[in-house]
């Protein structure tokens, strides 16, 4: 085959107007990039290839390269195919009726635009691409933007029920088709097609996929157990004696949460001393009744924070190409920091240290991590790291990256709580969680199904506010069946944490700029839920022994904790349409309840034996109807697992 190169287990293609490079990555996986300039380079990526075995021959007009159990061929005319075990798992299509039509670029604006399709296959399913509230679980037929925004985080990565899984490693702002009759992944502004093709069964894939973006840590105990919030605490007295109701009630409380506009101002980094007078003292006391002490930061900065000069001056906050870097406007125009460039992210966490960290505050929360812009023209942004359509995605990346890098100077693990993710945020830390949801049913079912995908996609910590975020009525018995069904999923959840915008009236008691809403507490929602809340806070403090040895699994082998059936039963295929039930860990099977008034849930169990929690009856593989009242749910437990002690 001419134009080919092949060396040091690589292989450089040329042709028109386009060089290959195919590289293997690790031991069951391949890397294909294509470069429209006909220049090979590296760019800044998540990506760690390992170092794996090849062989790679020439015949009929093709290359090949088998890395383990997946072959590549590549074609004179440039087309790329992809076997497992020598069956097709992948094969690309002509955009256009000729021979050569394979991969699409189009300059513009000093980047070039970039499309690959791939052939549609019948019964094939698909799962990844982050959280998305689509209401989805097989994404076969569906389209994405490939984008951050509130409530939507992209993971450009999905795993076939074929049996491998797809790396898009491109940053970029883009759309990603699963349709029928084609797999196609597009973006406006790159230099470059990047992605890997990872051969095996979802546990080995998820391997996999953590060694080639890195693993996540050990979750520290701390954040395993009940996790308070509400939108918001006003004062320092305020959030005391919520914590203290709690240890009075002998109710374990892990973790406290201060939302927003704690502050002087947006980018001061540092609480009110009018409102909040003595940080020290107020986390001292928290401690001392076992319970942490979680800030909101987020990336905005006003012109009149005692930092933005020093920020602007340096320019570590995010540039415009157009316009003045005003991107965001709460409380008039903000600007927001550049936290790609490790200047900025060295200067912030500087700031977060003296005002929070020494003053005994313990994790952080960084809400609007996408960045959220309005307009949503990323095109417009200048980082540090690039143009903002070309590497936008990488943002909460970097932010995650700032806490893990400011946490280890300190010999700590940190647990940050943040709005967005990208391909190896798990390493730096990120609880990622699903942004603001509406509190209904309809979400409670879509969050299940996202939290799955999330779980896919090599970030094994994520949760949602539980009651979801806005329209909640805490007075209404609708809402009040809502919060436990959603108090029962986040039971079986990562990390168990309830937040929410409950009934903003917007009635100022202080002259402050937001408000609290209604009080959101477990006891805050009746007398008979309070009962029921708090069995289910003290049911999670007892699985904390359990969710530590599954966080332990996720960081050594990078298996989520909460897993699709399929996770564990790949060649059942029920597994693969069950979106609305999951492992959470290696021996407990929940089914939540996500509708109004339901009190029956259908339960498929997969191959062994399986008891009910609530009765300790034994049951055998099948579908099965289990009756479950407001202040019952529906786990199961494998027979013969220690963890059934729990219930």
């Amino acid at each position: 085959m001419k134009n080919v190169i092949i060396s040091n287990q690589q292989i450089l293609f040329s042709r028109a107007n386009e060089l290959v490079r195919v590289t293997p990555c690790h031991k069951n996986a391949i890397r294909f990039e294509a470069f429209p300039d006909c220049r090979a380079f590296d760019m800044d990526s998540p990506l760690q290839p390992q170092q794996a075995d090849c062989t790679v021959e020439e015949r009929d007009y093709c290359v090949f390269m088998t890395v383990g159990a997946v072959k590549l061929q590549l074609e004179q005319n440039g087309k790329v195919t992809f076997y497992k075990d020598d069956a097709v798992i992948l094969e690309e299509l002509p955009d256009l009726a000729f021979h050569d039509g394979y991969r699409r670029y189009e300059h513009r604006d000093g980047a070039w635009s970039a499309m690959i399709t791939f052939r549609g296959n019948d019964g094939e399913h698909f799962y990844g691409l982050g959280q998305d509230p689509c209401g989805k679980f097989d994404l076969k037929g569906c389209a994405f933007d490939l984008r951050h925004v509130n409530a939507k985080t992209t993971v450009p990565f999905v795993y076939s029920s074929r049996g491998y899984g797809f790396i898009w490693n491109n940053p970029a702002i883009g759309n990603v088709e699963l349709a029928q009759n084609r797999t196609r992944w597009s973006v406006g502004a790159t230099h470059k097609i990047d992605f890997v093709v990872i051969a095996g069964k979802p546990k080995a894939v998820s391997e996999a996929l953590a060694d080639l973006t890195g693993h996540a840590p050990v979750m520290p105990h701390w954040a395993t157990g009940f996790w308070q919030s509400r939108l918001r605490y006003e004062t320092q007295e305020d959030l005391l004696a919520v914590a203290r109701r709690y240890h009075e009630e002998k109710i374990p409380l892990s973790v406290i949460i201060s939302d927003y506009f704690h502050w002087t101002e947006q980018g001061d980094y540092r609480f009110d001393p009018q409102y909040w007078p003595d940080v020290k003292a107020m986390t001292d006391e928290l401690h001392r009744m076992g319970t942490r002490l979680v800030v909101s930061v987020w990336p905005t900065v006003n012109g009149n924070s005692e930092n933005y000069a020093y920020l602007r001056d340096n320019n570590l906050l995010i540039r415009t190409a157009k316009g003045m870097n005003n991107v965001f406007n709460f409380y008039g125009p903000q600007a927001e920091i550049d936290v790609t460039n490790p200047q900025t992210r060295e200067f912030v966490f500087s700031r977060l240290k003296e005002n929070y960290l020494d003053n005994g505050v313990d994790g952080l929360w960084f809400d609007e991590a996408e960045p959220e812009i309005h307009p949503e023209h990323f095109d417009n942004l200048l980082l540090h790291i690039g143009r903002g359509d070309e590497v936008g995605l990488l943002y909460p990346y970097y932010y995650a990256q700032m806490a893990y890098e400011g946490f280890a100077k300190r010999g700590e693990v940190p647990v940050t709580l943040i709005r967005a993710a990208y391909l190896g945020a798990q390493k730096f830390g990120a609880l990622v969680w699903s942004g603001d949801i509406p509190s209904t049913f309809e979400s409670l079912s879509e969050q299940v199904k996202a939290g799955l995908h999330m779980a896919m996609c090599g970030i094994p910590w994520w949760n949602t506010d539980i009651g979801g975020f806005w329209g909640a009525d805490t007075e209404s018995e609708d809402f009040r069946e809502l919060i436990v069904r959603w108090f029962q999923y986040g039971v079986f959840c990562p990390v168990m944490r309830v937040h929410g915008n409950r009934r903003r009236h917007g009635e100022k008691k202080r002259d402050v700029k937001e408000p609290t809403g209604d009080p959101n507490e477990i006891w805050s929602f009746g007398e008979r839920n309070f009962r029921i809340l708090k069995d289910l806070v003290l049911l999670r403090e007892r699985l904390r022994p359990y969710i530590g040895q599954q966080m332990q699994i996720a960081s050594e082998k990078g298996y989520p904790i909460m897993r699709p059936m399929f996770f564990e039963y790949p060649d059942d295929e029920v597994c693969y349409t069950l979106g609305e039930q999951y492992l959470f860990g290696d021996d407990i099977l929940f089914a939540p309840i996500v509708n109004k008034g339901q009190t029956e849930k259908q339960v498929y169990l997969p191959a062994g034996k399986w008891i009910l929690t609530k009765t300790k009856e034994a049951y055998n593989a099948g579908w099965h109807t289990i009756h479950a009242d407001i202040d019952e749910f529906v786990a199961f437990v494998k027979d013969g697992a220690d963890v059934l002690r729990c219930f």
